[in-house]
Parts: structure tokens; C-alpha cells; sequence
């Protein structure tokens, strides 16, 4: 293995070698990796930068020997430009942060995404089944692509239908619900609205 002093001049060489500045923050794409067992600088660098040519200008310059034996459980600093180095505990520290925080912000959006989705399908059901949904689901497909924000001229949404009729809520259970209407009251059913369509080109 490498002694601590030589670990120590890595870290501390490895801002020159690598190019990286003292004091730098990691950036969100930056990430700690921990050595495993078999891992050797060379290796890493090859998977991350796919290149080894740094390490071994790092040996190189410092007279190491070995760049092939390293500690298992240390930390290492992958720049999101492939670049590596001996992580401080203050880049391990900052890492996690990040990744925390990342994390929330995407649990919140999550969450709030599942939210509005709730919102909107929670207000209305369709209760069409069977043939009459898999005729609902063919007029979709034919009128927007099964798109809620389809739009051509006056028409709108998943079914096109009429700004007017949708009464400014463009709303995905609003469409829904106006769309089961819609075709009750003009043809009695999803497997009529599609015969007409068929025949006719619109319904």
C-alpha cells in the first residue's frame, strides 16, 4: 500500500497534476467515490476520465512507484470533468450536502407533481369500461394523440373539443368529464361515437 506521507503528496501534488484549484467547492456533478478492494489509481482514473495518463504523470513526477495500490475505505474527489483527487473531509462533507439536497428538491417535486395529478384525476372519474373505453381510448389516439394540451384552432385537449365546451378548464378530469358528456348526449355511447367517426372522419 502507499504510505500516508505519499498519500499525503498525492492529495497535495494532485492540485498541480490535475489542475484543480485549493479550496475548490465540490459542484453538484462532482461525486466521492470510496476505493474498493482491487481498485487501483490507474483503474479509477481509466473508468472516470478514461484516461490513465495523469495518474501516471502524478507517479511520474513524484518518484511512486506503485500508483496500483491504494487504501481500501479512502475517498476519492471525482471532478465532473473526470478529474481526480484525494477528497478532504470538507469535500466529502460538501458532497453530501449536495446529494442531500438534491434529493429534497426532488422529493418536493415529486411530491407536488403527485399532488396536482391527485387534484385533477380525484375530481372526476370516467366510468366507461370495457368496449366503451377502448373506443374512448381510439378517438384519443385519432383526435391528439392521447395529448391533454393538443390544440388545433377552436379545438383543444385529449378529445378536441370545443374551447366552449370545455368552459375554460383545460383541466385533465374537466376534459374527461365533458368528453363522457359529450358523446352520451350525442351519440349514447363511446362505440357509437367511434362508428360515426369511422364513417366520417370526426364525431
Amino acid at each position: 500500500m502507499l504510505k500516508k506521507s505519499m498519500l499525503t503528496t498525492v492529495a497535495t501534488l494532485g492540485i498541480a497534476a490535475f489542475g484543480i484549484a485549493a479550496g475548490t467547492s465540490v459542484a453538484n456533478a462532482d461525486s466521492i467515490y470510496t476505493v474498493q478492494a482491487g481498485d487501483t489509481l490507474s483503474s479509477i482514473s481509466q473508468k472516470f476520465a478514461k484516461d490513465n495518463s495523469l495518474v501516471n504523470k502524478l507517479a511520474q513526477d513524484n518518484n511512486i512507484q506503485d500508483v496500483n495500490l491504494i487504501y481500501v475505505g479512502q475517498k476519492l474527489l471525482i471532478k465532473d470533468n473526470g478529474q481526480i483527487q484525494v477528497a478532504s473531509q470538507q469535500d466529502v462533507a460538501n458532497n453530501q450536502a449536495a446529494t442531500n439536497n438534491a434529493a429534497t428538491n426532488t422529493a418536493t417535486t415529486s411530491q407536488a407533481s403527485a399532488t396536482t395529478a391527485t387534484n385533477n384525476s380525484s375530481s372526476y372519474t370516467s366510468s366507461v369500461s370495457g368496449s366503451e373505453a377502448a373506443a374512448k381510448a381510439w378517438i384519443a389516439a385519432r383526435e391528439s394523440g392521447g395529448s391533454y394540451t393538443a390544440q388545433n384552432g377552436q379545438y383543444y385537449g385529449k378529445y378536441q373539443l370545443s374551447s366552449s365546451y370545455l368552459g375554460g378548464d383545460y383541466s385533465a378530469a374537466n376534459q374527461e368529464r365533458v368528453a363522457d358528456q359529450y358523446v352520451a348526449s350525442r351519440y349514447g355511447s363511446w362505440t357509437a361515437a367511434q362508428a360515426f367517426w369511422q364513417a366520417n372522419g370526426w364525431y
